[in-house]
């Protein structure tokens, strides 16, 4: 690392940083929209410049300057009060749904990168006994088909399996939102693999025509788990699409828009993998009926997708009366109050 060229382009913003720390430390009322949104971004740029820094072996003196500054930024965010429930229900039922809809052309290429791979995977190992043979064993397939997939639904305390499956979803949904920041790629490679990964289990499911059992076994938490992976994926192409075609904005300003929309979708969808693990952990796995199972798992995603049609079609047409862009102030709306 180039110490001095590194410190020349982002010591300005650490100073920054710092100085607004101990302005909303020690302000009695609540700071204004504006300033807290650029704590919360030069906050996350600290975060990262200190990450950065750790990889790059940099000097102890560094490091423990950038340790600094994120712990007291940490501080101003654990010291601020819980959100309020009006906050939090205006969030749900105006800015995260109408965010979503905003997307939905970006959703759309989103499910078309899932489900084709993971249809046309499907096809060929189900099809093709070259393709059957190349996956694994025959010993292996028949023990993944019969026994292996279904006991990983089983196999821990449901309220330990529920929590594991909610962060690693949550995980994958910031991979594949950070991925789009190179033109997209990263986001495209996810779904595509993500995809490919559920055509696998269906093609070898199909093969030993045990489809009804997979089916059984993922639609009760997948249906709404793969939504809000197809829906966080679509952030990560807005973000690819911000730097391929910022339109009249130069390419920082649209990024930074497309970013402050996706994080407010990011941050909505943690409910929805909460619920899905919830369903995975304690209903998948569990003695209920496959129809029960099943029919429980239809009526989530039912009730997730009606409530983004209608509350994101009510949140995008009341912005065009009010000549307000929602895209532009989502995000924003938790920062002064949020507990991080």
């Amino acid at each position: 690392m180039d110490i001095d060229r590194y410190l020349a382009d982002n010591e300005p913003g650490w100073a920054e940083f710092d100085r607004l720390s101990g302005a909303v430390r020690s302000r009695a009322s609540r700071p204004g929209d504006d300033e807290l949104e650029r704590f919360l971004g030069l906050h996350l740029r600290v975060s990262a410049d200190l990450s950065h820094a750790r990889t790059a072996q940099a000097e102890p003196a560094l490091l423990d300057r950038l340790s600094r500054s994120v712990a007291g930024g940490r501080t101003v965010l654990e010291g601020r009060r819980a959100v309020s429930v009006r906050t939090v229900a205006r969030f749900f039922t105006e800015r995260f749904p109408t965010a979503v809809w905003q997307l939905r052309r970006f959703v759309a290429v989103a499910a078309a990168l899932t489900f084709i791979p993971a249809a046309a995977i499907g096809l060929w190992i189900s099809r093709s006994p070259a393709a059957l043979e190349a996956t694994a064993p025959a010993a292996l397939r028949d023990a993944y088909v019969n026994q292996d997939f279904e006991e990983y639904y089983s196999d821990r305390p449901a309220s330990q399996f529920a929590t594991e499956v909610t962060v690693n979803n949550i995980r994958v949904s910031v991979i594949a939102f950070a991925g789009g920041i190179l033109f997209g790629i990263g986001t495209v490679v996810i779904l595509v693999m993500n995809g490919a990964n559920v055509g696998f289990a269906a093609g070898l499911f199909a093969a030993a025509d045990q489809q009804a059992r997979f089916y059984g076994l993922i639609l009760p938490h997948g249906l709404l788990e793969l939504t809000a992976v197809v829906i966080a994926g679509a952030t990560g192409l807005s973000l690819g699409w911000a730097m391929i075609a910022p339109g009249d904005r130069s390419r920082g300003e649209s990024l930074v828009a497309a970013a402050q929309q996706s994080l407010t979708v990011i941050l909505g969808l943690i409910a929805a993998f909460v619920v899905a693990g919830l369903i995975e952990g304690f209903v998948t796995g569990s003695t209920l009926s496959t129809a029960l199972r099943v029919g429980l798992g239809g009526a989530v995603e039912l009730g997730f997708l009606s409530y983004l049609y209608v509350f994101g079609r009510r949140g995008t047409g009341a912005a065009a009366e009010g000549g307000v862009p929602c895209s532009e102030a989502t995000f924003s709306d938790l920062s002064g109050e949020h507990r991080w």
